[in-house]
């Protein structure tokens, strides 16, 4: 098959960016859109032209590097899918595929379609983490947990960082991200040690890194590729709120 790419190119973060056309040919129904783009770096470095640079690393839809908008759609037009799952038999022959960056105050543009998405990792330093002294390997029984609220945790932690949330949300916000991991912590017993301080500590950072408020579109549950609730939302402003009068306890 063939297809026609319009993709973002932008030689650095202080340089105007542009979209530039090509005609991709030869592309396998079976192959991704990263293997794609592979395929029109090969034939760009074959005329002596740069190679479009992107993101990526497992390409199993695991770790999330790959995140980037797809005709307008965070990671593409198919649900609960990262952009290194979208197959080319997702688009029709001889269609034009528009692929840009992920936009946001919190993710600048580092070069062509990679943003730099280091204010996630910020955020998790801020509070994301348990300092519970866990030595060895626990019994599995050691701590008991009940099922439903186990489940309710993994749901939370699976989400895989890749900013979809924010590309989608008319806001830039990171709430879904965030919310994300404050429930997983919050659930279980693990997570007491640091609960009145970590939503405090990583709501800050998540303002300071510049992205918006939520204002409930619920746009990024729908481009979510692991399908994170916002029912995780809700669960962060709860934290939030107990953090507080917490803090106002104890005045510190």
């Amino acid at each position: 098959m063939k297809v026609n790419v319009k993709v973002w190119r932008q030689a650095g973060p202080k340089t105007t960016g542009e979209f530039k056309h090509y005609a991709v040919d030869g592309i396998l129904p079976e192959m991704s859109l990263l293997e794609m783009l592979d395929a029109l770096n090969e034939q760009l470095t074959k005329n002596d032209e740069e190679p479009i640079a992107f993101d990526s690393d497992c390409r199993e839809g695991i770790c999330g590097a790959c995140g980037m908008m797809v005709d307008g759609m965070a990671h593409g037009p198919r649900r609960k899918c990262t952009t290194c799952e979208l197959r080319m038999r997702h688009f029709p022959d001889g269609a034009t595929i528009t692929i840009e960056p992920f936009r946001a105050k919190g993710f600048p543009v580092v070069k062509d379609l990679v943003v730099d998405r280091s204010a996630f990792d910020r955020i998790i330093a801020a509070g994301g983490y348990v300092s519970v002294n866990t030595g060895s390997a626990p019994d599995a029984n050691a701590i008991l947990i009940p099922k439903d609220i186990a489940e309710k945790a993994m749901d939370s932690a699976a989400c895989i960082g890749c900013g979809a949330c924010v590309a989608a949300c008319p806001n830039a916000s990171a709430v879904l991200f965030v919310g994300a991991k404050i429930t997983q912590f919050s659930l279980l017993p693990q997570g007491q040690a640091e609960r009145d301080r970590r939503a405090l500590r990583m709501i800050a950072q998540m303002d300071k890194e510049g992205f918006g408020n939520c204002s409930n579109h619920a746009e990024c549950e729908a481009a979510c590729p692991k399908g994170i609730s916002i029912s995780n939302i809700a669960k962060m402003r709860t934290e939030y709120m107990h953090a507080s009068r917490v803090q106002e306890k104890h005045g510190d």
